[in-house]
């Protein structure tokens, strides 16, 4: 039997941290070596987000997708070519059963996914399915599929989850980099960090009744929901499952880099 895998919760940040060398991109390949190394990947990405939509990614190499515009030439060179897997992809429409989960064989991999894994993973050489988000949903229901997704953990596969816990973009400080944080930021990630520490599950799914600072911290949900699948996926509360943090940090006021292992 494969190793049981734990599941963890990247936040991806800017997309130019694809070429830089910092303290995130280092956590994230330190991240990459400390990992039990699997034998597949699902990968849920805030930038995959669509109304009605749940599928999954059936290309025996998906392309690298630059779904971002205004950054330097260079970043658009960065490929990042992992293999797909079909049988990934049928074991995953087969746990969400009798949920509908769509093929789709023509799309590749946004950069919430590569922009990481290019450090945790850099071969690409480790096969990887990605799991859209069907913006019409709960956060309850972004939570039980990561939980009916939970049995491929023993079957070797690491459950990746891409967003940021803190995503406001609007109140983004560019240039600025980790040299502060909002208030309002820094206390909505330290709860988040807290509920987490004691898994109190029902309150990080809940997370519109944690007060203002989420309004100002999620003001759309798509960065944040990709922790619930993690979440959801991870032993119930109470097990012996570790909790870690390998990358800390917020960036340009308003973008938690925060990274969330568990197990």
């Amino acid at each position: 039997m494969a190793e049981s895998m734990p599941t963890i919760f990247f936040g991806h940040g800017n997309p130019m941290l694809t070429v830089s060398e910092n303290e995130y991109t280092r956590g994230w390949m330190a991240a990459g070596l400390a990992l039990p190394r699997p034998r597949a990947i699902l990968a849920v990405s805030a930038h995959w987000y669509a109304r009605g939509e749940l599928a999954v990614t059936t290309s025996s190499r998906p392309e690298t997708i630059h779904d971002f515009y205004g950054f330097p030439e260079e970043l658009y060179g960065v490929e990042y070519r992992a293999p797909g897997s079909l049988e990934l992809a049928g074991r995953v429409r087969e746990l969400l059963a009798p949920e509908r989960v769509e093929s789709d064989g023509r799309r590749g991999m946004d950069h919430g996914v590569w922009c990481v894994l290019r450090h945790v993973f850099p071969e690409a050489d480790i096969p990887i399915v990605q799991l859209s988000m069907d913006a019409g949903k709960s956060s309850e229901f972004h939570y039980e599929v990561g939980k009916r997704l939970a049995p491929l953990r023993e079957e070797g596969v690491l459950i990746v989850g891409s967003g940021n816990i803190v995503h406001n973009l609007s109140e983004y400080s560019w240039g600025a980099r980790s040299a502060f944080a909002y208030d309002w930021a820094d206390r909505f990630e330290k709860r988040v960090r807290e509920l987490l520490a004691v898994r109190d599950d029902a309150a990080l799914i809940d997370y519109g009744r944690l007060g203002p600072d989420a309004g100002l911290s999620i003001p759309t949900p798509e960065h944040y929901l990709p922790l619930l699948y993690v979440l959801g996926a991870a032993n119930p509360a109470g097990s012996p499952d570790a909790l870690s943090f390998p990358v800390e940090g917020i960036e340009g006021g308003s973008m938690s880099m925060l990274a969330v292992q568990i197990g």
